[in-house]
C-alpha cells in the first residue's frame, strides 16, 4: 500500500474501499472481503445508511484481533440534511455509534449545499436551504478535531471558490477533497489547486460508477464509451497484463490521487487494490489524459434534490 501526508499529520491509504449503494448483508459480506483483502482505508457517509453495517464488521474484526483501530482509517461525512452548524456535532456522534468507534480518521462536509428534510426521508421532496455558512460550519468541523471525534476534517464536492474561502478564514486546514475524478473527468486545475494548497484528493466513481447509474436510473448518454469498455484503457491494460479496471485505478494512484472503487465482487475487489506491481509509462499516461472530456464527462451531478442548481453553493456549472 502506497500513503497520501495529510496535513493534520497522518497519512490515509491511497486506495479504499467505498461503499456507496452497498447495503445489509451485501454490504457485510463484501467488506468482510476487502479487509481481507488488504483494505483499511473505508469510505461511507451518514447519506449512504450503511454505517452500522461498517461498524458491525469492524468492531468484530478489532475485538477478535485481526486488525488495530490504530491500522485502519475511516472515513464518514456530514450529509446536505445535516449541514447545519447546530446538527453538526449531534450528526457526528450519531455516526460514531452507528460506526462503534471513538473517533473516524476523516469527517468531510458531504456538499457545499444544505436541504432540509421536513416529514420525509426522500432526497426529491426535501427543500433547499440557502442559508448554508461554510465558515459556521467550518468552525463546528474544527472542534470535532479539537474534542477528538476526527483526526482530520475535509470538503467533499466543493469547487475552487468555495475551498478558497474556508482556506481564507480556517484554523485547521481541510486534510481532503473528495470529488469525482476519473478517466473523462480529470479535472486538472482543481487537482493542481488542492496541491499547492496541501490538500490531499480522494475520487470518487473512479470507474465510472456503473452499479450506482443503474440503481439510480442514471443513463450515460454521453458520446463516451463506458469506462471499462474504452479502447485506449482494454489495449493499455494488454500490454501490462492487468485488467481494465486496474489501469483506471493506477492512472488516478499514478497522479498522486486517492481512489475508493466500491465491489462486491470478491474478485473484483481483491484485483482493485493489486496496482503497485506495474507502472503506466508516460506513453500510457498521455494516452489516458488525452481522454479527458471535461465536465462533459461529469456523471454525479448532486441532482438528487429537487432544484437543488438553483442553491447559491451549487457547486457546479449549471447544466443548460
Amino acid at each position: 500500500m502506497e500513503y497520501l501526508k495529510l496535513s493534520s499529520g497522518g497519512s490515509m491509504p491511497i486506495v479504499g474501499y467505498g461503499t456507496w449503494q452497498a447495503l445489509d448483508n451485501v454490504l457485510e459480506e463484501a467488506l468482510n472481503e476487502a479487509l481481507k483483502s488488504g483494505y483499511r482505508h473505508i469510505d461511507t457517509a451518514t447519506a449512504y445508511n450503511n454505517e452500522h453495517v461498517i461498524g458491525k464488521v469492524l468492531n468484530e474484526w478489532i475485538t477478535s484481533g485481526k486488525v488495530t483501530r490504530d491500522e485502519l482509517f475511516i472515513v464518514t461525512k456530514l450529509p446536505p440534511f445535516k449541514n447545519r452548524p447546530e446538527d453538526l456535532e449531534g450528526c457526528l456522534i450519531k455516526s460514531l455509534k452507528d460506526l462503534q468507534l471513538d473517533y473516524v480518521d476523516m469527517y468531510l462536509v458531504h456538499t457545499p449545499f444544505s436541504v432540509t428534510t421536513g416529514n420525509t426521508a426522500a432526497y426529491g421532496e426535501m427543500k433547499i436551504d440557502p442559508s448554508t455558512d461554510h465558515l459556521a460550519i467550518w468552525e463546528v468541523m474544527e472542534k470535532q478535531v479539537a474534542c477528538g471525534r476526527a483526526k482530520a476534517i475535509g470538503l467533499s464536492n466543493f469547487n475552487v471558490k468555495q475551498i478558497q474561502r474556508v482556506l481564507d478564514n480556517c484554523k485547521i486546514k481541510p486534510a481532503n477533497l473528495q470529488v469525482e475524478n476519473h478517466l473523462y473527468l480529470q479535472q486538472p486545475e482543481l487537482i493542481e489547486f488542492c496541491k499547492s494548497n496541501g490538500i490531499a484528493v480522494t475520487a470518487y466513481s473512479c470507474l465510472g460508477a456503473k452499479g450506482g447509474r443503474e440503481v439510480l436510473g442514471m443513463n450515460w448518454t454521453k458520446e463516451l464509451p463506458e469506462m471499462l469498455e474504452n479502447d485506449v484503457v482494454l489495449s493499455i491494460a494488454e500490454k501490462h497484463g492487468k485488467t481494465a479496471a486496474q489501469v483506471l485505478l493506477r492512472f488516478i494512484v499514478q497522479k498522486g490521487i486517492a481512489v475508493i472503487p466500491k465491489s462486491t465482487n470478491p474478485q473484483r475487489l481483491a484485483l482493485n487494490i493489486q496496482i503497485f506491481d506495474f507502472k503506466l509509462d508516460e506513453k500510457d499516461m498521455e494516452a489516458l489524459i488525452g481522454q479527458d472530456a471535461g465536465e462533459g464527462g461529469r456523471i454525479i451531478w448532486l441532482l438528487f434534490f429537487k432544484g437543488i442548481t438553483d442553491h447559491p453553493e451549487y457547486p457546479f456549472e449549471k447544466i443548460a
